[in-house]
């Protein structure tokens, strides 16, 4: 008896490790639907491609109103400073040494983040 229930609580305990150990990548659970890719060629638009993202993901916190920890977004002077100094990428793409953002939610898509780099490395155009 003592030894039936030794191996199912082993059953239960590998059961319950193997569950644990499990690991999802959005790009492949949730693939890109055919046709649509990420488009970083060219020139990125400030006003069309990363204000809409910055919206989406940093404004409501982050916004000139109120910016959380201090950090004030939402206009081109602002998102530019935070771009140069590394905060902005650092911190959306998740990297040692910065705040995740958005705090508590999931990290922009590669393509997003993707975009994003692209205009900083661009110089931060204001088109």
């Amino acid at each position: 008896m003592k030894k039936n229930f030794l191996y199912l609580i082993l059953i239960l305990g590998t059961v319950l490790f193997i569950n644990a150990c499990y690991y999802d990548k959005a790009e492949l659970l949730y693939p890109t639907v055919q046709g649509t890719t990420c488009d970083t060629a060219g020139v990125v638009s400030y006003s069309l491609k990363v204000v809409p993202l910055l919206k989406a993901q940093c404004y409501g916190c982050h916004s000139v109103t109120g910016g959380s920890a201090g950090i004030n977004m939402a206009n081109y002077a602002n998102d530019k400073a935070i771009a140069l100094n590394g905060k902005l990428y650092g911190s959306i793409s998740h990297a040692p040494g910065y705040f995740a953002m958005p705090q508590g939610g999931n990290q922009m898509s590669s393509c997003d983040l993707a975009i994003i780099k692209k205009w900083i490395t661009s110089g931060c155009l204001n088109n």
